[in-house]
């Protein structure tokens, strides 16, 4: 039991003495997270349920059929949950401008045997993704990534179907957090209208609305 707590406590120390170190690197040069420390990006914030896949996934209203873009999806924690809800007959496409965080993803679906997820290996603002294509997507911890977080937001804006959902999630633990007043200013520009939100200014999952024709 005592190496239980003390490894725990070790851990979190880890993960906190990382974010700090990487919040300081980040204000100089745009910096993801790197593939080899996938392991820290699938675990669940302890500190906070907005930032919990199950959490994110739930709100999302997933059926049968639908398509779902996971725009900067790391080593997959929210694709590998999404794909079973959408079905065979849907699917999911996950994006990661790093090709070791899709092989993890890659791992993960051939361990599971899901056969309705894609790769996309591009960042987001590239003009890389279909447009019209898709009725829900993901950003999570990822828009402060971005060299232009509003051509990224606009390029999702084309991606998705009229009435479909972008759902986004910061945490302030993440270097890269970005405030709500500011996600939503830049969503509105893209053409999205700024729908409910969970938590609160410091963690919270934010839903963006393409308006149906």
């Amino acid at each position: 039991m005592h190496y239980s707590f003390y490894f725990a406590i070790g851990t979190v120390l880890v993960l906190v003495a990382v974010g700090l170190v990487w919040r300081f690197s980040s204000r100089r040069r745009e910096l993801p997270c790197p593939a080899w420390l996938h392991w820290m990006v699938e675990l669940d914030n302890p500190f906070t349920k907005t930032n919990r896949s199950g959490f994110i996934i739930d709100r999302l209203d997933l059926r049968e059929g639908m398509a779902v873009l996971d725009a900067g999806c790391g080593p997959g924690r929210l694709t590998v949950p999404a794909a079973p809800r959408v079905g065979p007959g849907g699917g999911v496409l996950a994006m990661d401008i790093q090709s070791g965080m899709l092989a993890r993803v890659q791992e993960k679906v051939s361990a599971l045997g899901l056969g309705n997820v894609r790769f996309l290996e591009a960042g987001i603002g590239e003009g890389k993704l279909p447009v019209e294509q898709f009725d829900r997507a993901l950003l999570v911890t990822v828009l402060g990534e971005l060299t232009d977080p509003a051509r990224g937001l606009r390029e999702i804006f084309a991606a998705l179907k009229p009435g479909g959902l972008l759902s986004v999630t910061e945490v302030i633990f993440d270097p890269h957090f970005q405030r709500r007043g500011t996600v939503a200013a830049l969503a509105r520009e893209a053409g999205f209208t700024v729908g409910e939100t969970w938590g609160h200014a410091l963690a919270y999952v934010l839903h963006l609305e393409k308006p149906a024709r």
